[in-house]
Order: structure tokens, then C-alpha cells, then sequence
């Protein structure tokens, strides 16, 4: 050691201009790696959440879940897939391989959503694809309860104002709500006279929702203008 040390002292000059250059390449080096303050430790995945209001989760899992598994198996990509069928709402996990390109693998999950189409049952919401986020995703969940307020004024207050509150904070992606009861217009006609007037049921359907947009209700979408013909 005291050798090394010596020698170091004699060649001083040859010594500086070796870490001085060794300085700089490392700094050239150091910026071109790819650096990220969270760096991606799990492999790419999404997941699809569809809202059914009041059904159970074995309604779920056979009219919502199953359909949807059945159209996303197969897609390119996928390394893994998981669901979960909970009162109200169904939730599908895919996992894609590391080597996929997470945008075509997001691209062909979101062509055979849209192959399924109108095929779900009555009153399911549109299944909603997850935006792309860290691997962090979910950092918070919010429980709304209430001694005073019913179930729709809860799940009201969670669409219209808390929600768009959250989605208002820097940082935030997404905000997804479930539970609680969507206030629905229910017009169940006799369709015996329905019919003896001339009338469909598209007819009515068609009439009815020009009287939503005339009322200033266009605004909402299909899961709060949802119309059961019975």
C-alpha cells in the first residue's frame, strides 16, 4: 500500500489527468443511461372494470366475466389473465410478457372490447379499459358511507362531485367508482297497445331519449340514461 501510494506521489500528474479522465467518461456514461425516479419492477399489465348495478357476483361471473374472458383470450401478448366478480362489478387482470409492446397489446385488447359490443346484458356499463399508469396503480381507495343520505345520493355525490375533484389533483390518472345505486329511468309499457297504435319498442326508445336531450339531460351517459323495456 505504502508502494502504490508512492508511486502515486512520483507519477502525480499522470495520476490527475487518468481521474480527471475517468471523471468525464463516467459522467457521459451516467447520462445516457435511461433513468426513472419509479422505475418499472413489474411486467406490463392492464385491467377491464365493468360496472353492472345490482347484480350479484354469480350474475357477474356468468353474464359479465366469462363473456369477457372468452373475447380476450387469445390476444397477443398475454402472459396472464385473472378476474374477480364482486357484487356490482367485474374486474379481469392480464398480464402481458415483457417483450410486448405494451401500446399493439393495448391496441388489441381495445379492438376485441369493442368487437363484443352490445352483446353484455341489459343495464351493464361499457367495460373500461385501464389508463396507463405505474407500477404503483392503485394507491387509494375511498369508502363512502352515510346515516342520513340513501344509496343514490352517495353514488351521486361520488360521480359529480368527489370524482371530478380527484381527477383534478396533479398526478392522478384515473378514478373508478362502484357500489351504490345509478338512478335509472324504468319505462315499462304495455306493449299490446304499444303495438295497436302503430308504435315499436325502438319507437319508444328513440322518443324517449329525445326527451332526455330536450330536458338538458344529453349530457349524461348510457350507464344514467338506461331504459328497461319491459
Amino acid at each position: 500500500m505504502r508502494q502504490f501510494v508512492g508511486l502515486c506521489l512520483r507519477y502525480r500528474g499522470s495520476v490527475a489527468v487518468l481521474a480527471l479522465l475517468t471523471l468525464l467518461v463516467g459522467g457521459w456514461i451516467a447520462s445516457q443511461i435511461p433513468l426513472d425516479v419509479f422505475p418499472e419492477f413489474v411486467p406490463p399489465s392492464v385491467s377491464i372494470q365493468t360496472e353492472a348495478a345490482g347484480f350479484a357476483p354469480q350474475q357477474v361471473e356468468q353474464l359479465i366475466t366469462k363473456p369477457l374472458e372468452n373475447a380476450l383470450s387469445g390476444a397477443p401478448g398475454i402472459a396472464m389473465m385473472r378476474s374477480e366478480s364482486i357484487a356490482g362489478l367485474s374486474v379481469i387482470s392480464i398480464t402481458f410478457r415483457g417483450s410486448i409492446d405494451l401500446y399493439h397489446a393495448r391496441q388489441g385488447i381495445s379492438e376485441r372490447l369493442a368487437e363484443l359490443g352490445q352483446s353484455l346484458p341489459l343495464g351493464v356499463a361499457t367495460p373500461k379499459l385501464s389508463p396507463l399508469v405505474s407500477s404503483t396503480k392503485d394507491l387509494l381507495m375511498i369508502g363512502m358511507t352515510s346515516d342520513k343520505a340513501d344509496l343514490y345520493t352517495l353514488r351521486d355525490r361520488a360521480d359529480w362531485v368527489l370524482k371530478p375533484l380527484l381527477l383534478a389533483v396533479p398526478g392522478v390518472a384515473n378514478v373508478v367508482e362502484f357500489g351504490g345505486e345509478t338512478r335509472q329511468i324504468q319505462i315499462q309499457p304495455d306493449l299490446v297497445k304499444l303495438v295497436s297504435y302503430g308504435f315499436t319498442e325502438q319507437d319508444l326508445l328513440s322518443a324517449a331519449q329525445g326527451a332526455l336531450a330536450l330536458r338538458g339531460l344529453g349530457f349524461l351517459d348510457t350507464a344514467h340514461q338506461r331504459i328497461l323495456l319491459q
